[in-house]
């Protein structure tokens, strides 16, 4: 069973800088994709940023430049380093893992972006 906590979601005005945290534990290996999505309220869940074991990455379009994905292989940890927020960026955060042949997510953190 794959356990994932995050960490690090808030209240924030325009400009500012949020870091989230997810950290993945239970009977996996280190180095799976890990990476994050967020779903803004009467939207579909969408891809924020991915990255591999060996730290390539890719991000939305609209996050391009701004957010910053992490990782620590031997903490099984991904960090999103979030800056230039925007209210568009408003939405809940879900952490993601591939592993045995599937995407397992966290619970969800919240991200509130105020104009």
């Amino acid at each position: 069973q794959v356990q994932l906590v995050e960490s690090g979601g808030g209240l924030v005005q325009a400009g500012g800088s949020l870091r989230l945290s997810c950290a993945a534990s239970g009977s996996i290996s280190s180095g799976n994709p890990m990476g994050w999505h967020r779903q803004a309220p009467g939207k579909q869940r969408e891809l924020v940023a991915g990255i591999t074991s060996g730290s390539n990455t890719n991000y939305a379009d609209s996050v391009k430049g701004r957010f910053t994905i992490s990782r620590d292989n031997a903490k099984n940890t991904v960090y999103l380093q979030m800056n230039s927020l925007e209210p568009e960026d408003t939405g809940v955060y879900y952490c993601y893992i591939r592993w045995g042949g599937r995407a397992h997510w966290g619970q969800g953190t919240q991200v509130t972006v105020s104009s």
